[in-house]
């Protein structure tokens, strides 16, 4: 004979009294949920904590009632009861993970922020330039940062699919959350790029700085040339800053990329348009980075050249192009001044081989490329050549030419050939200029400014020899 006459009814009253008023009262306990207007301290755990217990929770309960389920319930909706018991929560859990996310982003960025002050007091009396890379190197992009977001999300993403029964709810929530990715990682690498192009804009202030005219003692001179050579080391520092920032950006995007592709995309595919929505937030959230990393190329191009041209202006002698006639055997050495700027270029520019990739390293280089070639005919304008001196610049157009060659950058290299063809002008007699650009009529402008520069311009009359020349050919 049966205890109770209806066994089951009397298990679905228990099981429904134990969800209801015991399992209620210790999720009244344990649960507190936090406003959004005045979040939980990070102290004390922060929104972090609260969602954390609510998904530990909402597990047990689950297991609780596949349990009681087993043991049997009648016709009692176990898993609805048990899912009543969190609506208020859930109601607005995707608002608490994404303040969640918000929150722990501005606790890291403050963070960091204590941390990069901390060198600063140990600089001391260190001049004004040399302080700020300190202080900036502090403050570079970190790729450990950016998977620490990354993890942050994957963890919200874990409880949007604890939390989210239907497919379409899911996808929702999982969009809400990739988004606050998105916007932490844009708004990082952004502001770690600006930092990096800070740097880049002092050192430039410091080369306007000891720009002098020709009138100065030479006590004034000589304190000048130190402090252009302090800052052509914060510009070269600052330019080395800014490439390892902008490699650091282009980990960090590709880290986002491949965690989308793994963990996000499969997850939007409910919802039309979702997963194209999320692909056009991502493009969108870098390209502000985008843009901050373009000016700062554009800013170390400028750093490069104006280094090149300091260098350039320091080392090269008039008697380089236009050594003596005292029967000695031509020197075939580059000059000093090219060999200094190859180095220059060569020691600098590998931050930029290493840092930059594809498409940016190919912009960058044929950009910097154009503008040396652009640079050197400026510089060159300034001087005069003989013949020994033709060879010489012949030299150095080669020690150049070989250089870019690396920039693999076919439109430069172009350029450099076309170079050495017109040094010709310097070397070949006053009788044979005529016939020296049959074959390469697009340098003749340039030719026409070059041949100005020879020793024997008025004396071998070489503008009226050459005018009708001009003349028929434009």
């Amino acid at each position: 004979m049966a205890v109770f006459p209806s066994p089951n009814d009397v298990m679905s009253i228990l099981v429904q009294r134990v969800l209801e008023q015991r399992v209620t009262a210790l999720l009244d306990k344990l649960l507190v949920k936090p406003s959004l207007v005045n979040l939980p301290p990070m102290e004390e755990g922060g929104l972090l904590l609260y969602l954390r217990m609510l998904a530990v929770s909402y597990e047990k309960t689950q297991e609780l009632a596949r349990d009681l389920r087993s043991v049997g319930c009648g016709d009692l909706d176990v898993e609805g009861l048990t899912e009543s018991l969190f609506s208020s929560h859930k109601d607005e859990y995707p608002e608490h993970e994404q303040a969640s996310l918000r929150q722990l982003y501005e606790a890291k960025m403050e963070e960091l922020r204590a941390e990069s002050q901390l060198p600063s007091e140990s600089t001391g009396s260190i001049g004004r330039s040399k302080g700020a890379s300190v202080a900036s190197s502090h403050q570079q992009i970190s790729v450990t940062v950016v998977t620490e977001f990354v993890r942050w999300n994957e963890e919200a993403i874990s409880r949007c699919t604890l939390f989210s029964s239907l497919p379409a709810t899911l996808a929702v929530n999982v969009k809400a959350v990739f988004t606050c990715l998105l916007d932490e990682v844009g708004q990082y690498v952004t502001e770690g790029l600006e930092r990096a192009r800070e740097g880049l804009t002092e050192a430039a202030a410091l080369r306007e700085r000891f720009v002098l005219g020709t009138s100065v003692s030479r006590r004034v001179a000589a304190a000048a040339a130190s402090a252009a050579e302090a800052a052509a080391a914060a510009g070269e520092s600052s330019f080395r800053s800014f490439m390892v920032a902008v490699q650091r950006c282009g980990s960090s995007v590709a880290i986002v990329q491949q965690y989308f592709a793994n963990s996000i995309s499969r997850l939007l595919l409910p919802v039309d348009g979702a997963h194209a929505a999320s692909c056009e937030e991502m493009a969108t959230a870098m390209s502000t980075a985008e843009a901050a990393a373009y000016k700062g190329l554009q800013q170390c191009i400028e750093t490069v050249m104006a280094e090149v041209e300091r260098l350039l202006s320091a080392e090269q002698k008039a008697t380089d192009y236009r050594s003596p006639d005292d029967g000695m055997a031509p020197d075939h050495r580059p000059t000093n001044a090219c060999t200094r700027g190859v180095a220059y270029l060569s020691r600098v520019l590998e931050a930029a081989f290493t840092a930059l990739e594809g498409l940016n390293k190919q912009a960058f280089l044929t950009e910097l490329g154009n503008r040396l070639h652009k640079g050197l005919l400026n510089h060159w304008q300034k001087f005069t050549f003989n013949p020994s001196g033709g060879l010489r610049l012949k030299r150095d157009i080669t020690e150049y030419g070989e250089f870019v060659r690396s920039f693999n950058a076919p439109s430069v290299d172009e350029k450099f050939e076309l170079l050495g063809i017109m040094a010709n002008v310097f070397i070949v007699a006053p009788e044979s200029l005529s016939t020296l650009f049959e074959g390469t009529p697009s340098i003749r402008k340039d030719a026409q400014r070059f041949i100005q520069l020879r020793e024997d311009y008025k004396s071998a009359k070489l503008a009226s020899r050459l005018s009708s020349l001009w003349t028929s050919s434009s």
